[in-house]
């Protein structure tokens, strides 16, 4: 499927990675019946090069999903690559009601002069997922949602890196974790997980974490790092006062040259979405 190119208005020209503005001014009859103030003023609004929208991303979605019926919790990310035939392709990692799940994803998608951008994937179940968002001018980010009906609402897109190794990680990292557990075994009860912190890498590259509530209390983070951008990370959460500490189990993709990490919990019952920005 070719992606979808609408004539850009000629004023616009030439296409660069910023805002532009089209100055559009009204038939000499409207010109007269409007305010002096509406004369000559030019109309913005962002334009995209679709072919900017090409390329590899990292994807982040989170929220409620009634899609099977019951209202569920889903904390999905993943990697995706929009081709320049208008194909797409990744991979995707989600926990659905504190189930794990992942999937390659392959579809096809359409982007448009004025930054919006839509897409839809099969997983290897066969099933149709559908997704639309809009860009920014420069292509490095995507606010999205899926649009099948009662899908999560709540999702980003950062541009990655065609390929990512460990030296792509920068020292430090501010986090915050946000989202919920749900129970998977009798006698457990849902929780609710909130945290924020720094993250911060030694001379020898060693990562402590620590809370920002307690910053005095530190504790060990291993990342990997795959040449797919994929990172996988484990922490634990220093306790509160009697409180347990909590080992925690992350999946992300690494995004902006390694400015961010979008992750989520990939623990049994967790609905936790996460994401670290470099200092």
């Amino acid at each position: 499927m070719d992606i979808i190119a609408s004539k850009p208005p000629a004023a616009a020209h030439p296409w660069r990675h910023r805002r532009k503005c089209v100055e559009r001014r009204l038939p000499v009859p409207m010109r007269v019946a409007l305010s002096a103030l509406a004369l000559g003023l030019p109309l913005c609004a962002e334009v995209c090069n679709p072919k900017d929208l090409q390329g590899p991303y990292g994807f982040q979605l989170s929220g409620e999903t009634t899609i099977s019926g019951e209202s569920k919790p889903i904390a999905n990310i993943g990697r995706i690559v929009f081709a320049e035939d208008g194909k797409s392709s990744g991979y995707s990692t989600v926990m659905f009601a504190g189930f794990l799940l992942g999937n390659p994803i392959t579809g096809i998608y359409e982007a448009h002069w004025d930054c919006t951008i839509s897409w839809s994937l099969q997983d290897d179940s066969g099933a149709f997922q559908h997704f639309s968002g809009v860009a920014t001018s420069d292509g490095k980010r995507v606010d999205f949602s899926q649009t099948d009906p009662g899908g999560a609402q709540h999702g980003t897109m950062a541009r990655t890196s065609d390929e990512c190794k460990v030296a792509d990680l920068r020292n430090e990292y501010a986090f915050t974790l946000s989202g919920s557990t749900t129970p998977m075994l009798p006698g457990e009860s849902s929780n609710t997980v909130a945290a924020k912190g720094l993250i911060h890498a030694d001379e020898n590259g060693i990562f402590k974490l620590a809370l920002s509530d307690n910053l005095a209390a530190m504790t060990d983070v291993t990342i990997a790092v795959d040449a797919g951008c994929i990172v996988d990370i484990e922490l634990t959460l220093p306790a509160a006062g009697s409180a347990t500490a909590i080992p925690t189990t992350l999946r992300g993709v690494l995004t902006d040259a390694g400015k961010e990490i979008l992750a989520i919990e990939t623990d049994p019952g967790a609905m936790v979405s996460a994401t670290f920005t470099a200092r």
